[in-house]
């Protein structure tokens, strides 16, 4: 008898283990009560919502809910750093918080501070291929009954730079300063209070959160945004924002956009079982690397002893991937998903990653460096058509996370308005590797035919 107990007691075993959940599978994971994460393509059944624009349920965390979630919740203030802002259900719940007198102040890229809707069918017909479908998408968004006429109505109701502009909001532009705006204003923050922060990936536009107006089966581009509540690390922001606003609507042109703004160097935060380093962009050409925004990465790479993961939107800084050439050859598992509109570009280091180079008019990059012992970990999400990696993290080992707006870039490093943020924290962590996981189970990785082929016809072009 004992052993057909002895028999049935390992198959209750084995069947148990099998039913488990398996960690990168399980959606339900915990939130730090002081940094929350949340994903725009989360996969799972427990978290669905309708888009309010194009009434359509989908999967993934609600980025804008959580975004008028800490509009609504603010008392005192409300300062805002986006480089786009189209979303109207976020303007109208600014509109209503500006009634209740709460101090709003907004900053957007010059590139994207003109109301769509403003535009003569002359400037619309002149617009390059790109944008004019940008402005079909937007069109598309205001056009509530779809009749191919922009009421009066429907651009009141949903034109959010009309909305905001309507409700006599503060908005001020990256040419505040007097000059034709240097790099991009690419941050993407909000500070509550002054002691709450949203911030991440997430431009506050339809097809960087929910998916494009005309293509249904499109989710948004993959982005992530943080809540911290931290007064500490939120008036850090605060001074980011101030150097920028200056003194606001129609100065003196005393804002302070790009180099101009003091250089900071990184500062970090310590509170329960979180640390939090944070550094703003950009910085000069006159500082030691190291001492950059990039440079920051760079160390914080040192520290992989397992595993780094990344999620780019691109990766073009040729020292970041030095430094990864060693960590890898050090025996750390790297693995790295690029947007596929950039991993296969000439100047793209998951070639290097890969052991393969592409050079432009027979020209290599400079310092161009394939890796000897190249890795096959470097590839493509599995993503619906016109949406983009737009991530920008990467984990470091299983308690580290490098994120922010911040690409991986020499532009990101010495011109823009960028936010890099280091967070040392495992809950946070696990979400982020859950989401690589998610997204790396499905991805194309190694060299694909189509470019093995190029390479050899650029060879024998090039020889």
């Amino acid at each position: 008898m004992y052993p057909y107990l002895t028999c049935f007691l390992l198959l209750f075993f084995v069947l148990v283990s099998g039913c488990q959940k398996d960690p990168a599978q399980d959606y339900n994971l915990p939130q730090d009560s002081d940094i929350q994460v949340f994903l725009n393509h989360r996969n799972t059944a427990e978290k669905q919502y309708t888009d309010s624009y194009r009434k359509i349920q989908r999967p993934g965390d609600n980025l804008e809910a959580v975004i008028i979630e800490a509009i609504n919740s603010a008392e005192v203030s409300i300062d805002i750093a986006v480089q786009e802002f189209q979303l109207s259900e976020i303007a109208l719940a600014l509109s209503k918080k500006k009634q209740q007198g709460v101090k709003i102040r907004i900053i957007i890229d010059n590139n994207y501070s003109r109301s769509w809707s403003d535009y003569t069918q002359q400037e619309i017909e002149g617009l390059p291929a790109r944008e004019r479908d940008r402005y079909k998408q937007y069109f598309q968004l205001i056009d509530l009954n779809q009749d191919g006429n922009l009421s009066k109505q429907e651009i009141a109701n949903r034109d959010a730079l009309v909305i905001l502009k309507n409700a006599n909001i503060p908005l001020i532009d990256d040419t505040a300063d007097g000059s034709k705006g240097s790099g991009l204003m690419h941050h993407k923050f909000i500070i509550v209070d002054r002691k709450e922060i949203i911030t991440g990936s997430a431009n506050f536009t339809l097809s960087g959160i929910h998916g494009d107006f005309s293509n249904p089966k499109t989710k948004g581009n993959v982005n992530n945004l943080l809540k911290i509540n931290n007064a500490e690390l939120a008036q850090l922001f605060t001074e980011e924002f101030d150097y920028m606003w200056g003194d606001g609507v129609a100065g003196s042109q005393n804002s302070k956009f790009g180099l101009d703004k003091t250089w900071r160097s990184p500062q970090t935060i310590s509170w329960n079982n979180t640390t939090v380093t944070v550094q703003f962009s950009p910085t000069s050409k006159k500082k030691d690397w190291q001492l950059s925004t990039n440079g920051l990465i760079g160390k914080t790479l040192d520290n992989g002893i397992a595993s780094i993961n990344l999620a780019l939107f691109v990766f073009s800084e040729q020292k970041l991937a030095d430094i990864l050439q060693e960590e890898s050859e050090e025996g750390v598992k790297i693995k790295a998903l690029i947007d596929k509109d950039f991993v296969f570009r000439d100047y793209s280091e998951g070639l290097d990653m890969l052991g393969v180079a592409l050079s432009k008019n027979c020209k290599d990059e400079a310092n161009n460096n394939p890796w000897k012992n190249p890795i096959e970990t470097v590839g493509i999400a599995d993503l619906p058509p016109g949406d983009k990696m737009h991530h920008k993290f990467a984990t470091v080992n299983h308690d580290i996370v490098i994120t922010g707006s911040h690409n991986w870039s020499n532009t990101a490093n010495r011109n823009n308005d960028e936010t890099l943020l280091i967070i040392q924290n495992e809950t946070v962590a696990k979400h982020f590797l859950q989401e690589f996981d998610r997204l790396y189970r499905s991805a194309r990785v190694g060299v694909p035919k189509y470019l093995n082929n190029k390479i050899i016809k650029q060879k024998k072009q090039c020889s």
